[in-house]
């Protein structure tokens, strides 16, 4: 049995449960910065029921972290993706823009900027950036259980 929801504006599904995965997908629109608490939100109720304690406020920070980063530096439309399964999360930032994320070594002075790329790194178990014929999307898995 497939649960889904469509966008009146796109026809694409944007969430979706099946017998083994439940996926969210949100468009995210260009510089609004309201995506970012809405895509909390969206992804607290997906993992309502997953994972040990604390893993899904990990994937929370993250995902709020990429969205942030995607809405900011691209000035442009962005997609969420987040897919769970049994054994983990797996979420996904598209944007329409070529130029690669870097990492950045946060300056001290200034307590807001140059963190995400570096929590994402250091909390989820795998991250990468995968490029696209237009854009490219940043991507983190998290397992079910703490490593």
């Amino acid at each position: 049995m497939t649960v889904g929801a469509f966008s009146a504006t796109t026809g694409e599904e944007t969430d979706t449960i099946t017998e083994h995965a439940r996926r969210l997908r949100r468009s995210l629109g260009r510089a609004d910065l309201r995506a970012v608490p809405e895509a909390r939100r969206a992804l607290r109720e997906l993992l309502r029921h997953w994972g040990k304690p604390g893993r899904s406020e990990i994937a929370e920070l993250l995902t709020s972290e990429l969205v942030t980063n995607a809405l900011v530096h691209t000035d442009d439309d962005a997609v969420l993706t987040a897919v769970v399964e049994p054994g983990g999360l797996r979420v996904e930032v598209r944007d329409f823009v070529a130029r690669r994320p870097e990492l950045h070594v946060p300056d001290p002075d200034d307590d807001t900027h140059g963190r995400g790329l570096l929590l994402v790194q250091s909390l989820a178990d795998s991250w990468g950036v995968r490029t696209h014929g237009v854009g490219k999307s940043v991507w983190f898995e998290l397992g079910a259980e703490a490593a």
